[in-house]
C-alpha cells in the first residue's frame, strides 16, 4: 500500500510540472512493477483460456473462459515449457489443458481417464480401468435439432478418481467402423480398431470393444462429449512434457457476435 501510494499518488504530483515527454517515462516506470507481476502470475501460476469448440460439453461450452493453475504440475520454463520444479502429477479424473502433441502450438483441454500404466478398456459401452468399471449413472435421454438427423443424446453421471462429472454420447446407428494409429510414443505402435464415423462428422464409440495400455511419462485424455472429441483415442497419448495446467474455474462466458459477456456460468470445474 505504501508503494503504491508513493508510486502513484505523492510521486504524480511532484511530478505533475513536467513535460508531456517526462510524464510517459515516469508512468511507464512507475507501472513495471504492475506488468512484471502480471507476466509471472501467467507464465508460473495461472493463465486464462478460451474454450473454442464442444468438445467437451457438457462440462464446457464454447464461449466460456477458464483459468488454468500451472502451478499444480510443476514449474516450468515459458515458452520450451521444460520443468524445472516438480510440484504434483495430474489425478485421473482432472480435466486439463496441453500442447497438442501432432501440432504443440495448438492448446488442448480434455479429462485425464489413463494414466503412466493404466490399462484401459472400453467393452459393451463401459469404460474399465484397470479391471474395474467407471462408476456410471444415466440422467437424461433426448433428441436435439442440432444435430445430423437429430439423433438420440445420451448423458451420464461418471464418476472417476475424486471427480463426478456428465458424459455425452450420441446415437451410433448407421456409423462406419474405422481403425486409426495411435501416435508413437517411446517406440510402441498402439492399433486400436474402436473408432466409428459418421458422415465423416461425428465420432462415434458406443458398441465398440477397444483397449491400450498407457506408457510411463504419458496420459490418456478424453473429451466428456464423447462422441464429438478428438482426443487420445484418435492421436495419441498426452507426453508429461506437453502438460500445461490443471483447468479449475470458469469464469466468464461470452456467446459469438456482439453480445455482451455474462458470468452466469461461473463455477468450479469438476
Amino acid at each position: 500500500m505504501v508503494w503504491l501510494l508513493d508510486k502513484f499518488v505523492l510521486k504524480h504530483r511532484a511530478n505533475k510540472g513536467r513535460d508531456q515527454e517526462n510524464f510517459i517515462i515516469t508512468w511507464a516506470y512507475d507501472f513495471w512493477p504492475v506488468l512484471a507481476i502480471v507476466l509471472v502470475l501467467r507464465s508460473f501460476l495461472y493463465e486464462p483460456f478460451n474454450i473454442p469448440s464442444e468438445s467437451m460439453v457438457p462440462t464446457l461450452e464454447i464461449g466460456d473462459f477458464i483459468l488454468v493453475n500451472k502451478f499444480d504440475y510443476g514449474v516450468r520454463l515459458p515458452i520450451v515449457n521444460t520443468k524445472v520444479i516438480n510440484v504434483g502429477e495430474p489425478k485421473r479424473g482432472e480435466v486439463i489443458v496441453f500442447r497438442y502433441p501432432p501440432q504443440p502450438t495448438i492448446s488442448y483441454i480434455k479429462r485425464v481417464v489413463g494414466l503412466p500404466g493404466d490399462h484401459i478398456q472400453y467393452k459393451d459401452g463401459q469404460l474399465v480401468i484397470n479391471g474395474e468399471q467407471v462408476a456410471k449413472v444415466a440422467t437424461e435421454v433426448k433428441r436435439e435439432k442440432d444435430l445430423l438427423e437429430t439423433p438420440t443424446v445420451s448423458y451420464f453421471k461418471e464418476t472417476l478418481g475424486d471427480h463426478q462429472y456428465s458424459v455425452r454420447y450420441i446415437d451410433g446407428r448407421n456409423s462406419l467402423v474405422e481403425t486409426y494409429q495411435f501416435a508413437q510414443a517411446k517406440g510402441a505402435d498402439a492399433l486400436v480398431p474402436f473408432v466409428a464415423k459418421a458422415n465423416d462428422v461425428f465420432i462415434q464409440t458406443q458398441g465398440q470393444d477397444w483397449e491400450v495400455t498407457v506408457p510411463e511419462g504419458q496420459y490418456f485424455a478424453m473429451g466428456d462429449n464423447r462422441d464429438q472429441s478428438a482426443d487420445s483415442r484418435f492421436w495419441g497419448f498426452v507426453p508429461e512434457e506437453n502438460l500445461t495446467g490443471r483447468a479449475f474455474y470458469v469464469w466468464m462466458h461470452k456467446e459469438p457476435g456482439f453480445k455482451l459477456p455474462s458470468f452466469n456460468r461461473n463455477a468450479k470445474i469438476d
